[in-house]
């Protein structure tokens, strides 16, 4: 090869290492800046993670922003107050018609012998709707204009164990997250330093049927679970700090404890009840500034207390209740819990002349006295209330060891629960039930399409919110609730 070809070829080696140095030299800083951006990211991600209670975008504007669910524990009877049937009244004492032979608990009564019994009720109509409504709820009768009444509401639970907890999760066995979680889930909360999710009984010696699965999270984070506020003047336990302990005391002990707690969840990532106790702490350590206020019903006029029978024993502990409901979700809680009944003290299978009337009592003054001021406040626009309990009850009378009883069996297949609030339209009476109030026949609708339902009215597509659980896309519907639009305004 000559000089010249030699001089030729060494100059374009020459070229090719300068234009490699050229790229790497001007590439460079690129690749650093990438490299940069990632260490920044993740240190931005661990300095300040975002909470799981953060306030999120539903999946389509929201009707309203919270929910009161008053449940009628023990499961009320809609034909003894918003479903007058007058053939029980025509066939009291005699068998169940061979048409209604289909209801399990009509075909185990008659096994028994068991006859109908009559609804001594005096009904009327009420409002410019013309509801009707029993003389057992008096009050309530003056805000049907405001209510959407559903005769139609049908469940697959018998008994009371598993009717509470579908009611509330969707399934009758449990283990599914709770409705107030999947909402809590879903949308997180608009006040950091109160919880998203309260429930509160109306009697704390009491047990709900199957305890806190009707308000646990299931297979979801343990945070999304229930905060439980107790009656009495305290219903936060535990609330205020030790006395001589100051405020900068406290932070520094919760830090400290914060440190320990992550160390000890860090190997154990699958327990969330970890997550949730240091996530509780820090929501204590916020509550005690802003709770008291949110709790104190001294604050409200006595015209108000009065509204909710704050003055009256009889409905004093639920009127408290109900009014504490509406200083939470006035307050930016997501979902307010109210059991009324705990125990099962709805189940009137012994006698519901005497069983049903002072729970009737109890609730009707302070559940109307929350409509009123609601509505008053401007607050039932963005708040939707719901009322009912976990099945209703038969035309039946209960057989007590063998002889006729004065109660009234379960009734899954058929029952009434009403809507307020949002958008729901008032003054409206959806579906109906047979003419012995047994099956619901007209406008059925599952406990999965009312969880679809209230999903909706929140702005959520029950189809679109999951959770995956080993592996599994989970949604609050079960893949088969569906939203009946038809209750909504418009």
């Amino acid at each position: 090869m000559s000089m010249l070809h030699r001089s030729a070829e060494l100059a374009a080696y020459q070229n090719r290492i300068c234009s490699r140095r050229e790229m790497l030299v001007r590439g460079g800083a690129g690749f650093g800046s990438l490299a940069l951006a990632s260490l920044l990211d993740q240190e931005s991600i661990q300095a300040e993670p975002v909470s799981p209670m953060s306030a999120k975008p539903g999946h389509h504007p929201a009707a309203a922003k919270s929910v009161i669910f008053l449940f009628m524990e023990g499961a009320p009877s809609h034909i003894d107050l918003f479903d007058p049937k007058p053939l029980i009244n025509k066939l009291a004492g005699q068998p169940i018609p061979v048409g209604f032979k289909g209801h399990l608990q009509a075909m185990t009564a008659e096994e028994a012998g068991s006859r109908i019994m009559a609804a001594p009720r005096k009904w009327k109509q009420y409002g410019a709707s013309g509801t009707w409504v029993s003389d057992w709820l008096p009050h309530l009768a003056e805000c049907v204009d405001d209510i959407s009444v559903i005769r139609s509401c049908w469940t697959d639970a018998v008994n009371h164990a598993g009717g509470v907890v579908q009611m509330n999760t969707g399934i009758p066995n449990g283990g599914r997250p709770s409705l107030g979680s999947w909402v809590s889930y879903g949308l997180g909360t608009e006040n950091q330093s109160l919880p998203s999710y309260v429930v509160m009984l109306d009697d704390d010696k009491k047990q709900v049927r199957s305890g806190s699965r009707n308000w646990g999270a299931g297979f979801m984070p343990a945070v999304y679970q229930a905060t439980r506020f107790y009656t009495g003047p305290v219903p936060i336990r535990d609330l205020s700090a030790p006395a001589g302990m100051t405020s900068k005391q406290q932070r520094a002990k919760l830090d400290l404890l914060y440190h320990l707690n992550q160390r000890h969840a860090e190997p154990r990532a699958h327990e969330t009840q970890l997550d949730a106790r240091i996530r509780s702490y820090e929501l204590a350590f916020r509550m005690q500034s802003e709770a008291p206020e949110a709790i104190d019903l001294s604050q409200e006029t006595q015209e108000t207390q009065q509204l909710y029978g704050l003055d009256q024993e009889e409905t004093a502990t639920f009127g408290r209740n109900c009014l504490l409901a509406r200083r939470l979700v006035e307050r930016g809680v997501r979902f307010v819990q109210l059991y009324s009944g705990a125990g099962s003290r709805w189940d009137s299978h012994d006698n519901i002349e005497r069983q049903h009337p002072p729970l009737c009592r109890s609730s009707d003054k302070p559940v109307a006295g929350l409509l009123k001021d609601l509505k008053r406040r401007g607050l039932l626009a963005q708040t939707l209330v719901v009322w009912g309990g976990e099945f209703g009850r038969t035309c039946i009378a209960e057989t007590n060891t063998g002889r006729e009883g004065k109660g009234r069996d379960h009734n899954p297949t058929g029952f009434t629960m009403w809507m307020a609030g949002g958008d729901v339209r008032g003054g409206q009476t959806i579906g109906k039930t047979d003419e012995l109030g047994l099956h619901a026949i007209e406008d059925r609708l599952h406990v999965l399409d009312l969880h679809s339902t209230i999903l909706h009215l929140l702005g959520i597509d029950a189809a679109q919110l999951t959770y995956l659980h080993k592996g599994r896309p989970e949604r609050p519907n079960i893949n088969e609730g569906r939203a009946f639009k038809q209750i909504i305004t418009g």
